[in-house]
């Protein structure tokens, strides 16, 4: 895998995990009103963009296992970082679905 294959994988990441991130921060917003109908979409919605994003990821892992002698930019560490924190972000976010739940009973 050249430089720019690698820099364009950190650019899938970067957007797969941003779109992640976006659909979660709004979901969150609407929780914390106590609108919990999109709750079940937004979360599969963020788990395919995660799945994409992660899907990257292995790709590059898998190439640098077989032995590849990767050259990684700031663009893939950038990528890397809004994957991780995506996916905390998606744990912390089911928590708080369900604290706002108990808090409205619904």
């Amino acid at each position: 895998m050249n430089k720019e294959e690698l820099q364009m994988l950190g650019f899938e990441i970067v957007a797969y995990s941003g779109d992640a991130r976006s659909t979660l921060m709004n979901l969150l917003s609407e929780v914390r009103q106590g609108n919990f109908e999109h709750v079940e979409e937004a979360l599969k919605d963020a788990d395919e963009n995660l799945k994409l994003a992660h899907n990257s990821q292995t790709q590059t892992l898998a190439d640098e296992a077989a032995g590849s002698n990767l050259d990684i930019g700031f663009i893939f560490i950038h990528g890397q970082d809004h994957l991780m924190t995506t996916l905390l972000l998606r744990d912390l976010v089911q928590d708080f679905i369900e604290l706002y739940r108990e808090k409205f009973q619904k």
